[in-house]
C-alpha cells in the first residue's frame, strides 16, 4: 500500500502547459509585414529576421490577455530564446508594458555592451537590472534568464553568466497590456538580427529545457530505497516519543496541585526560581535557598558582573553596537558560531545577517515556520517542478528528485531516456565533423565547434569568416589571396611600406587592396608608353600649359617636376608663402592633404590653417567633417513622445534615462545615482532621479529591512520587516512592515 501512495503522489511528467511558445501565439510567420522567416541555428529550424524599422509586431489583444493570463501573480519563470543580433544594433527583444510601466522587458544594448531587464517591484517601483554582457555580435547566442522570487540568473550558451539577488518582481500585470516582440513599440527599441524558439517557461530553472546537456548529480536507487527505510524507522521512534510524553503530561498534571511557586520580587516586578533577566549590562538570576526548617525559605537575588567585553581585532569604524548585547561585535560577525545554528533544525541552515543570525531552508525545502527552523521537503515530482522527460518516472528524494527509466530503456542523459541508442551503434548519418546526440526514437547531429552545417555535412567555419577572397580550409583557419594577410585575410599588405616595389623617381608607390602601382608625382603624367616602375613619367610643363598660378607681376620658369614664380629684374614680389615644397600664392586658400577638415590660407608669406566652419547651408558642406548637417532621415532619431527629432551624436535624459542617437538609433540607459550613506529610510521626490534620505517611514520607496524590527498586525499578528498583508475587511488597503512602523495604503490596482 505504501509503495502504491507513493507512486500515485510523485510520478508526474512535465506538462507542455508550463511552456509558453511566444512565436508560435504570435503567428508571426503569417500576418507580420516587416519580418522574414530564414533558416534557423541548426537542423534546418524556422527562425525569423526582424530588419525592417516600419514593421509593427505586436500580440493581438486576445493573445496578449492569455499569455498575460498564465504569467500574472508568478515570482518563478524563465525567459528562453536563441538570438543572432547585429553589430551596432540596440533593440528591445520582448516588452510586456502598460503605458509607461514596464513589468517585463528585456533589451540587448551595442553600444554600452550591456543587456538590461527592466521590470516592476512588489511595491510598484520601476527597476532596472544591467548585465553587462555583448550580444550584438552577429554570432548565435542561446540566451535564459530565469527569476525565482529574489533571484534573478543569466545564462547565455549554456553557461551561468550572472546570478544576482534583486527587489522580487512582481508579475501582477493589468488588463489592456501589451506585448511586443523585437521592439519597445511603433517607433523606439528595434531590434535588428534573427530569433528563434521563444519562449516562456513557467517555473524556475527553465534553462534545463534549453541546454538538456546540463546534468544534475541524483541520489542513486540504493539511496531512495534506503530514505524510504529510514523514513519508516523515524516514523516509528516518533509514534513512540508522542508516547512517552502523553505519559509525562498526566504525570504534570498530578503535581500541579501541590506545587508551591517560588518567587523573588525586585522594583514591583515578579520573577520565578531560575529566571534571568539583564538589568542595564549586568545578568541577574532568581534563586530560592531552602534554610531549615524545610517549610521556610529564604528568597534572595544574585546580580552578577559581566566578564569585561573581549578585545575586537578589527578597526574601530567596523564594530558595530547590536540591541540584544553589551559588547560590540566586528562588522560580518560569525552568529552561526555562536550557538545560532543549533535554533536550525530540520532541513534549515543557519545564515548569517549583519546584526544577528536567522534560519534559511536548503534547497528543495520549504519552511513549516516564519522562522524558517523546521522545514519540509518540497515534493517535485506531486507539483510538477521537475524535468524528468519521456520514458521515465520522477521518484521524490530529500530536497531534490531523480528520474528512472522505464524497464527496458537506456539513458540519454539525467532526465530522458530512450529504446536505442543509435550514437553508439553506429548507426546514424553525422558528418564526420559532427557530435551524435542520442533522442527518443531516433537521433539528432550538431556540427562540432569550428564547423558550420546541419549536421549531417559540416564544412570548416572560420569566425567572421575570410575576407578578401580568402577560403576557409579548416576551423579559425583561412588562406589568403595574393596581397592579403592576417587571420581572417582582413590586413591588406602594403608593398610600398615593406619596401617590396621600387617605383622611378619621377613616380610615387601607391598601395592598393591586394596589389599597388607606380603613380606619376605632381608635376609629371604619363607619355602614354606605360611601365609598371613609372619610368613612362616626364615632366609637365606648367608654364607652356598655362598650369600655373603665378600673378602677373611674376614670370613664370618650368622646373623639373614643378615651376618657380620669379619676380622680374628690379621688382618686388613678396606675399606668396612656401608649404610642404610647394609655393602658395598669397591669399590663396587650400585644403590640407592630410585632413580634410582643415583649411589653410596665404597670408603675406605666413601660412595660417584652422578647422573648417561648417555652414549647413552650404549645399557642399563636407558631412564627413559637419555630421550635424547630415540632411538625411536615417541618420536622425524620434524622440520618445514622436515629436522631436535628434541628429546622430545629439544626448539628452528622458524619465530618468540617458538617451542618446547613433546613426538613426536610440539607446538609452539608466542615470548613475551616487549612493545614500547611512540611511535608513530613503525616497525618490517627484521630478527627480535619484533617492534621498527621509525621516517618515511611510514616505520611503526602500530601506534596509532589519528582521529584529517587527510590526503587530490588527490580529496582534507579528510580521517581520518587509512583510505585506490586506488589511482585514478590505480588500484595497495593503500594509507593509517598515522596521518596526506599519504603513498602510489603497492599492490603485485593485479598485
Amino acid at each position: 500500500v505504501w509503495t502504491h501512495l507513493l507512486i500515485q503522489c510523485v510520478f508526474f511528467i512535465f506538462m507542455p502547459a508550463q511552456r509558453v511558445d511566444v512565436l508560435e501565439e504570435l503567428k508571426l510567420g503569417e500576418s507580420f509585414s516587416g519580418v522574414l522567416q530564414v533558416r534557423g541555428f541548426h537542423n534546418q529550424s524556422r527562425a525569423f529576421l526582424f530588419q525592417d524599422s516600419w514593421r509593427n509586431v505586436r500580440a493581438s489583444a486576445a493573445v496578449a490577455e492569455g499569455l498575460l493570463q498564465k504569467l500574472r501573480g508568478r515570482i518563478e519563470f524563465t525567459l528562453l530564446l536563441t538570438l543572432k543580433q547585429e553589430r551596432l544594433n540596440s533593440g528591445v527583444i520582448l516588452s510586456i508594458h502598460h503605458s509607461e510601466q514596464r513589468f517585463l522587458e528585456l533589451e540587448s544594448s551595442a553600444p554600452r555592451n550591456e543587456i538590461r531587464l527592466h521590470y516592476h517591484t512588489q511595491d510598484q517601483r520601476p527597476h532596472t537590472e544591467v548585465f553587462p554582457y555583448r550580444l550584438a555580435d552577429d554570432r548565435w547566442h542561446k540566451i535564459s534568464v530565469g527569476v525565482s522570487s529574489s533571484h534573478i540568473v543569466l545564462h547565455v550558451d549554456c553557461s551561468r553568466i550572472y546570478e544576482r539577488v534583486v527587489d522580487t518582481p512582481a508579475m501582477d500585470i493589468p488588463a489592456l497590456s501589451s506585448v511586443w516582440l523585437g521592439q519597445r513599440n511603433a517607433a523606439h527599441g528595434f531590434y535588428k538580427g534573427i530569433m528563434q524558439d521563444v519562449q516562456l517557461v513557467l517555473m524556475p530553472q527553465g534553462h534545463i529545457s534549453q541546454c538538456p546537456d546540463l546534468n544534475r548529480t541524483c541520489p542513486t536507487c540504493n539511496d531512495f530505497h534506503g530514505l524510504v527505510q529510514k523514513i519508516m524507522e523515524l516514523q516509528d521512534l516518533l509514534a513512540k516519543t508522542s508516547s512517552k510524553l502523553a505519559r509525562a503530561e498526566e504525570k504534570m498534571k498530578s503535581l500541579d496541585g501541590c506545587y508551591c511557586e517560588k518567587t523573588c520580587s525586585l522594583d514591583g516586578e515578579v520573577y520565578r526560581e531560575g529566571d534571568a533577566w539583564i538589568d542595564g549590562c549586568r545578568n541577574c538570576t532568581c534563586s530560592v535557598s531552602p534554610v531549615p526548617p524545610p517549610i521556610f525559605f529564604e528568597h534572595s537575588m544574585n546580580k552578577v558582573d559581566d566578564p569585561p567585553c573581549p578585545e575586537l581585532n578589527c578597526p574601530e569604524l567596523e564594530q558595530i553596537s547590536l540591541t540584544d548585547r553589551c559588547c560590540k561585535v566586528c562588522r560580518g560577525h560569525d552568529f552561526c558560531a555562536e550557538g545560532s545554528s543549533q535554533i536550525c533544525v530540520e532541513n534549515s541552515e543557519c545564515v548569517n545577517l549583519e546584526a544577528g543570525a536567522c534560519c534559511s531552508c536548503k534547497d528543495g525545502f520549504r519552511s513549516l515556520r516564519d522562522d524558517s527552523a523546521y522545514c519540509q521537503d518540497i515534493d517535485e515530482c506531486a507539483e510538477g517542478k521537475h524535468y524528468c522527460r519521456e520514458n521515465t518516472v520522477c521518484v521524490n528524494t530529500p530536497g531534490s528528485f531523480m528520474c528512472i527509466c522505464h524497464t527496458g530503456y537506456i539513458r540519454i542523459d539525467d532526465y530522458s531516456c530512450t529504446e536505442h541508442d543509435e550514437c553508439v551503434t553506429g548507426q546514424h548519418d553525422c558528418d564526420e565533423n559532427a557530435l551524435c546526440f542520442n533522442t527518443v526514437g531516433g537521433h539528432s547531429c550538431s556540427c562540432k565547434p569550428g564547423f558550420v552545417g546541419n549536421g549531417t555535412v559540416c564544412r570548416a567555419l572560420c569566425d567572421g569568416l575570410c575576407q578578401n577572397g580568402g577560403s576557409c580550409i579548416s576551423p579559425d583557419t583561412c588562406i589568403c589571396q595574393q596581397g592579403f594577410t592576417g587571420k581572417r585575410c582582413e590586413t591588406d599588405i602594403d608593398e610600398c611600406l615593406d619596401g617590396f616595389v621600387e617605383c622611378d623617381s619621377r613616380a610615387t608607390c601607391v598601395n592598393l587592396p591586394g596589389w599597388y602601382h607606380c603613380e606619376c608625382r605632381d608635376g609629371y603624367h604619363d607619355n602614354g608608353m606605360f611601365s609598371a616602375n613609372g619610368e613612362s613619367c616626364e615632366d609637365i610643363d606648367e608654364c607652356e600649359m598655362e598650369r600655373h598660378s603665378c600673378a602677373n607681376d611674376t614670370v613664370c620658369f618650368n622646373m623639373d617636376g614643378s615651376y618657380d614664380c620669379r619676380c622680374p629684374h628690379g621688382k618686388n614680389c613678396s606675399g606668396d608663402c612656401v608649404h610642404d615644397n610647394k609655393v602658395k600664392h598669397n591669399s590663396q586658400i587650400w585644403v590640407l592633404d592630410s585632413d580634410r577638415c582643415s583649411v589653410c590660407s596665404c597670408q603675406n608669406g605666413l601660412v595660417m590653417c584652422r578647422r573648417m566652419v561648417c555652414d549647413c547651408d552650404n549645399p557642399t558642406a563636407d558631412l564627413f567633417c559637419c555630421p550635424e548637417c547630415d540632411p538625411r532621415i536615417s541618420s536622425q532619431c524620434l524622440h520618445q513622445n514622436g515629436v522631436l527629432t535628434y541628429s546622430s551624436g545629439d544626448s539628452w535624459v528622458e524619465n530618468c534615462q540617458q538617451c542618446q542617437c547613433l546613426r538613426g538609433e536610440v539607446d538609452c540607459w539608466p542615470i548613475s545615482c551616487p549612493p545614500v550613506q547611512d540611511c535608513e529610510f530613503t525616497a525618490v521626490p517627484e521630478g527627480e532621479c535619484c533617492p534621498r534620505c527621509v525621516t517618515n517611514p511611510c514616505q520611503a520607496n526602500t530601506i534596509s529591512n532589519d528582521i529584529t524590527k517587527t510590526c503587530t498586525d490588527e490580529h496582534g499578528i507579528s510580521r517581520f520587516s518587509g512583510s505585506t498583508w490586506t488589511k482585514h475587511g478590505t480588500e484595497c488597503i495593503l500594509c507593509q512592515c517598515k522596521n518596526g512602523h506599519v504603513c498602510c495604503s489603497v492599492d490603485p490596482l485593485c479598485l
